[in-house]
């Protein structure tokens, strides 16, 4: 497999994509994987990182179970401090409100649905490479340690190859229904084949337009699309929009149940 990256303390970045490939009734676009994160302390018992991505989720939309046990396999030097689990909303957020707030509402569940990110595999923020310049860089010259190497968020999410990949995917899993979570897998996939769409907003933000399907062509395949709110957006998860979060909620209360019923007999 092609190196995609270290993460520091010498973790690589692994390609996170969907292992059960039988048939699902929906697939689900994201952006990128996400990490394992750790609270990286110091001998003094002093915060040196507060959230440090250390190792690639164990699953895509990973739910952050077993976040310690995947630390602790994390060789750290005894004078650098250790590793220790961080505060509960930095790992497996998105996981959880991909269930909790999407798709449990709609009557599914992860056996119902295909997972794929437009990038399939961990980025470093530009707050995450700060971080790890300021803190892991200068120990991991004095103490021999690999250097980090976790690529950034592209400015691209994506390619020809990749749409591709993606669009064979969608193909492979049989899915009717095709879940955009945000702007980005509307931008950056969506647009490509139907050009009536580029962004959420689009699809409209009120009550009566948000969170219903739409008839769309999809290189020759025929598919039901359903765009959402990304779960950073409707679980509160850093800086997030108060205005999607309010729309999300109204559909989540409102709507979600007839759309369920809809994806039921499809």
């Amino acid at each position: 497999m092609t190196s995609i990256g270290i993460f520091p303390f010498g973790q690589p970045v692994r390609e996170i994509i969907q292992t059960d490939r039988t048939p699902k009734r929906v697939f689900v676009l994201g952006v990128y994987a996400s990490a394992v994160h750790a609270h990286w302390v110091g001998t003094n018992h002093k915060t040196i990182v507060k959230a440090l991505a250390v190792a690639s989720e164990p699953y895509i939309f990973w739910r952050g179970e077993d976040e310690k046990s995947i630390i602790l396999q994390i060789t750290v030097p005894r004078l650098l401090g250790k590793l220790i689990p961080p505060d509960k909303r930095f790992n497996g957020p998105s996981g959880v409100a991909l269930d909790d707030l999407i798709l449990k509402p709609l009557g599914l569940s992860r056996a119902d649905t295909w997972l794929c990110d437009l990038v399939p595999h961990s980025c470093v923020n530009p707050s995450q490479t700060k971080a790890i310049e300021r803190a892991y860089f200068p120990v991991a010259k004095t103490h021999g340690l690999p250097m980090a190497t976790v690529p950034p968020v592209p400015s691209s999410l994506t390619n020809e190859k990749r749409r591709k990949e993606i669009l064979d995917e969608i193909i492979e899993s049989e899915s009717r229904i095709l879940i955009l979570l945000g702007d980005m897998p509307i931008k950056w996939f969506l647009s490509y084949f139907e050009n009536r769409w580029k962004k959420l907003s689009e699809f409209g933000m009120d009550s009566q337009s948000y969170g219903r399907l739409h008839d769309a062509g999809i290189g020759g395949k025929e598919i039901k699309v359903l765009p959402l709110a990304h779960p950073r957006q409707i679980a509160k998860l850093g800086r997030s929009s108060a205005v999607w979060l309010n729309v999300h909620q109204a559909w989540f209360e409102q709507s979600a149940t007839k759309v369920a019923r809809i994806i039921s007999y499809l």
